[in-house]
């Protein structure tokens, strides 16, 4: 069976909600076999950027933040969202020097995936920055509170291993690392 057999004939996308960092809304689709009706809910997100920095003596940028979703303080790396007009490189570099003060001349493009394809249409934008330094403090926005850590990039893929890393998006990053992609 081929990807046109399985594709849904989409029609009127009726909008829902909007929450600032995302909106929601609902699309109409046809089976493509039996014509049957189904209304698919969506969110829809602006693409996302994360990126591994490693500094000239091999150690990770990684920062703690609180996350409301799990109520928790995640081992994370750095990332957020691609503002409008602007390149994913270029909010990869911005997000890096905003939530750590460090910054990179030699940048290369890990990977783009799909952050959740059932219901989310945007992309992850995985960058690695080689040769990070600080050279700024960090300035996060306004409700952003991170502490930063820099251990060998050897006790961070074990702390991805043992699960002390467990964001799915910083695991899948560290995964396009591993693979040595592209």
């Amino acid at each position: 069976m081929s990807s046109d057999d399985l594709r849904w004939r989409r029609g009127a996308r009726t909008p829902g909600a909007d929450y600032r960092i995302f909106q929601t809304a609902f699309v109409e689709a046809l089976h493509p076999q039996t014509g049957q009706p189904k209304r698919f809910s969506l969110i829809e997100c602006v693409d996302w950027v994360n990126i591994i920095a490693i500094t000239a003596d091999q150690r990770v940028v990684l920062i703690r933040q609180y996350r409301a979703g799990s109520d928790s303080v995640c081992l994370e790396i750095p990332g957020g969202m691609v503002d409008a007009g602007e390149s994913a490189e270029t909010a990869a570099r911005r997000e890096l020097a905003e939530e750590t003060g460090f910054t990179s001349s030699t940048w290369r493009l890990l990977g783009v995936t799909q952050p959740n394809p059932a219901i989310q249409g945007n992309r992850l934008h995985t960058f690695l920055a080689l040769d990070a330094a600080q050279t700024a403090p960090p300035a996060p926005e306004g409700t952003e509170l991170i502490a930063i850590e820099t251990p060998p990039v050897a006790d961070a893929l074990a702390l991805v291993r043992d699960g002390t890393i467990e964001h799915s998006l910083v695991v899948a990053a560290f995964g396009l690392y591993a693979l040595g992609l592209p």
